[in-house]
């Protein structure tokens, strides 16, 4: 079910629209002179804001490694600068360490072998004592300074307003002007900020006042003092740093914003409010720390031997359940055509579903990057703006847009979002209406009040009638097609021109070869469904948190049908048979999208011939039985609830969709902790909890490695900073994620802030990660990969690729391990720079210097 846009997004979508129209007229104000590699300021900026990560913003949410910039470090060194410049934990508290060895989920032989390889040979319970109380000292050494304090909120209220994207009903003048100069004419009538009485009596330029501040200081302390007043405020600091980055943003064409004007108004806002420009000692980077090498005495913290034991007491238990057997794919399992294929995305959410459709019958599933391989730039028929359907590693390279193919259908469904939207309208303005708002709360209070309380005593009731309007409304795909044949001129209104519309003919072959070739697809059903996910919920600001991933926090529908369309073609499929692939004439590709939420999946057959009918039907069935099932699990994770009826978890679930009130309609992709990369055969009958996200692939059918060398630096880097983004906001929620929904406030329909006001929060809310207040469900473990394939294809590829490399040298991916089946798969674990250990050779070690080293108290 693809989620209808909001009133506020269709408004912001029309204002977006209207402002890229504007854009060609809004000249560059960078300030930054025609010998800009010479501007120490620029270069200081440059080296200083490096290290905060980027923020998309909240309508587009995209999960990334709040720690990013640290990368090219050892993961135990970039933690610890991250706590220097922002203040947050970068391990688990001692209490999760506790909770997790006491429940078994730590392997008491595991943990002593990683202790006795680090020399340390004191017993377990009295290390968790020992960091306890570092702990506890750490918590109150921390210590604030009031000015800056002051200096953080003052700043914080000024981004807001000129950052808003369409939510103020009183914007900041003069935005188009950039944010110095806005800033600068509006400041003197704020009366939080003392000793600016006029404009004139600060610098005229942003340049001007960088250097009226930083003159004061040696040159080579002024990347020292950015980086501390950047990472100040990361959020908004990553905000900015995004919105620049990205050309195609109409807001900051029209009201440009640069780095060098945010630390101009930030300097120059600290010495009006007397707040401190140096860092303190503590907080200095001294040496420049990304350029230096590991010191041969450093020794990473005692949490990072509990983690690395935690990650490792995981990994054994995957790979427990990882079938051995399988060395050729193509001879594993039954070699009867399935009834049909199923290609879901790697989310880790569809693994539970794609388990209980397995259980139905002779269906295969496989999993495949959400956006389907396609870059593409996309507009729904509603829409007025389009969005990026793609991962924000990729750039967009093809525009699509959904046509209308009967116009029959076009009135019915434009008459009722017509009268829907109109609606909308009329009460928002009487609501906004000084003259009016007091009649309208005497005529509609009523109205609204019920409706309110029946939203809030009975979203079943609520979820009902909803599913009996979209019944009667048509859904974008019964009367729309995607645009997708290439054309050098489109006279579509909304269209965007940056990007060529549609794709040519070889284009079309090589989205659907790349497919086949990375799943090593050989053989095809009579359906073949591609399936996109999306979420459901309401009230939810960190909706677009649940939607697919892979296609910049969108939906995945439309990706699936561009890919459906593109393989239904038959000059497509004619070439393809000239490139191997045996296409029966059968074969019929159509689209589909799984509601994570619900696990309703809804297919998008209009296409299906009628010979494909009955097949068709049987299949809507078995989705059907397998909704229940997987609903079923998914409400037990939830509430610990071991005898749910899945007859009515599907109500269950409907409801939670449905209710305003629910801060936890799903559990998204908490509990993520591992990537597997092989065939289905190796897990197919095996429960991985949800925890998994899983690549379908072939050894076999990729002799030269150029569809493992694709997974590993696309797939794989984007499940680490999933996979990131999930452990830091679990560790330190307060920092790296974004504290409880119920004191959220959204801002400017950019982000939220806690409270009514401050920073932007970065990352994920206390409620996607926790049952309670008190009991932790993300497990915060560093990814865990497996690959099915010959070791040196894998260690090739690491010796071509060192931005990879570097991940699982430093430990930003906690394990890779390899399945190796020309040595009948045996499992090989990286060491480090390019080194590997046999699995029997750590099993030895386990044995050897684990046995009898831990408590027996302990482990009960």
């Amino acid at each position: 079910m693809s989620k209808q846009p909001s009133q506020s997004e269709l408004e912001r979508d029309a204002q977006a629209e209207q402002m890229l129209q504007q854009s060609d007229q809004v000249t560059d104000r960078l300030e930054t002179g025609p010998d800009a590699d010479q501007d120490p300021i620029a270069a200081t900026i440059e080296r200083a804001v490096d290290r905060v990560g980027a923020v998309w913003p909240l309508y587009s949410f995209v999960t990334a490694n709040p720690l990013s910039g640290f990368e090219d470090q050892p993961f135990h060194r970039a933690v610890a600068d991250g706590e220097r410049l922002f203040g947050g934990r970068g391990y688990p508290h001692p209490d999760i360490f506790r909770t997790a060895w006491e429940r078994g989920q730590i392997d008491p032989d595991v943990l002593a072998v990683e202790l006795e390889a680090h020399g340390i040979d004191r017993d377990p319970e009295a290390l968790l004592e020992e960091m306890a109380t570092a702990e506890a000292e750490r918590d109150a050494d921390t210590e604030s300074d009031e000015a800056t304090e002051i200096l953080d909120r003052v700043l914080s209220k000024w981004l807001a307003a000129f950052l808003d994207e369409g939510q103020a009903k009183w914007p900041m003048p003069n935005r188009e002007e950039g944010f110095y100069a806005a800033w600068r004419s509006v400041v003197p009538y704020d009366g939080d900020v003392p000793g600016c009485d006029d404009s004139s009596d600060l610098p005229e330029t942003a340049t001007e006042a960088l250097e009226s501040v930083l003159d004061e200081y040696p040159e080579g302390r002024w990347i020292d003092i950015a980086e501390h007043h950047f990472s100040a405020l990361p959020g908004w600091t990553g905000f900015i740093k995004q919105r620049v980055d990205d050309d195609t943003d109409p807001w900051q064409s029209t009201y440009p914003i640069t780095l060098r004007e945010y630390l101009a108004v930030r300097l120059t806002l600290a010495e009006l409010l007397d707040a401190p420009i140096e860092p303190s000692s503590d907080d200095e980077r001294g040496a420049d720390a990304g350029d230096e090498s590991e010191g041969e005495d450093e020794v990473p913290p005692l949490s990072e031997r509990w983690l690395t034991a935690w990650e490792k007491s995981y990994r054994e238990r995957l790979l427990e359940q990882i079938d051995g057997s399988v060395t050729d794919p193509a001879d594993a399992g039954e070699s009867s055509r399935p009834a049909a294929q199923l290609v879901f995305c790697i989310d880790t959410r569809s693994e539970i579903i794609r388990r209980y459709i397995e259980g139905q019958g002779r269906y295969e599933t496989h999993g495949y990057a959400g956006f389907f391989g396609v870059p593409m730039r996309y507009r729904g028929y509603d829409a007025t703006a389009a969005v990026d359907a793609c991962p924000p590693i990729d750039d967009p390279e093809h525009r699509v847009v959904d046509r209308p193919d009967d116009e029959e259908t076009v009135t019915k469904r434009d008459r009722w979002t017509g009268l829907a939207t109109a609606t909308r309208k009329h009460f928002k303005r009487l609501k906004a209406n000084v003259v009016a708002a007091f009649p309208f709360v005497e005529g509609g209070g009523a109205a609204y009040g019920s409706a309110m309380a029946a939203r809030t005593l009975a979203p079943s009731a609520i979820a009902s009638l909803e599913n009996a309007v979209e019944e009667r409304v048509p859904s974008q795909h019964e009367f729309c097609s995607p645009a997708i044949d290439h054309t050098d001129h489109d006279d579509h209104a909304h269209a965007d021109h940056d990007l060529p519309q549609g794709m040519r003919p070889e284009e079309k072959v090589e989205y659907a070869e790349n497919a086949f070739a990375l799943m090593g697809w050989t053989e095809f059903a009579r359906l073949v469904v591609f399936t996109g996910h999306a979420s459901e919920t309401t009230n939810n600001p960190f909706d677009s948190s649940l939607d697919c991933g892979a296609c910049a926090g969108n939906p995945g529908g439309p990706n699936a049908r561009v890919l459906a369309e593109i393989c239904n073609d038959p000059d497509v499929q004619a070439e393809l048979r000239e490139r191997g692939f045996t296409i029966p004439e059968d074969t019929v590709f159509l689209a589909g999208e799984h509601n994570t939420t619900t696990d309703e999946i809804t297919l998008f057959a209009e296409g299906v011939p009628e010979s494909h009918r009955e097949d068709l039907e049987q299949l809507r069935a078995d989705l059907e039985r397998a909704q229940a099932g997987a609903a079923a699990e998914r409400l037990e994770s939830m509430t610990d609830d071991t005898d749910v009826d899945s007859r009515e978890a599907v109500a269950e679930v409907e409801r939670k969709a449905a209710d305003w009130a629910e801060t936890r309609p799903e559990w998204g992709l908490a509990g993520n902790a591992s990537f597997v990369i092989g065939p289905r055969e190796l897990t197919d009958d095996e429960n991985l909890d949800g925890r998994a996200f899983l690549h379908s692939y072939d050894w076999t059918t990729d002799p030269e490695g150029e569809a493992l060398e694709a997974i590993m630096t696309g797939p794989l880097v984007v499940t680490q900073w999933i996979n990131n983004q999930y452990y830091f906001a679990t560790v330190d929620n307060g920092v790296y994620g974004s504290g409880s929904k119920v004191t959220q406030n959204p801002l400017g329909n950019v982000g939220v802030v806690q409270g009514n006001g401050g920073d932007l929060m970065t990352g994920l809310p206390l409620q996607s990660l926790q049952r309670s207040d008190d009991e932790p469900y993300h497990q915060p473990l560093r990814l865990t990969a497996v690959i099915h394939a010959p070791r040196e294809r894998v260690t090739d590829i690491l010796r071509h690729h060192e931005d990879v490399k570097r991940l699982v040298d430093n430990g930003w991916i906690g394990d890779l391990t390899v399945i190796d089946p020309e040595r009948d798969n045996e499992a090989f674990h990286y060491r480090g720079d390019l080194e590997w250990t046999a699995q029997s050779q750590t099993a030895l070690s386990a044995r050897d210097q684990g046995q009898g080293r831990i408590s027996t108290a302990a482990q009960d």
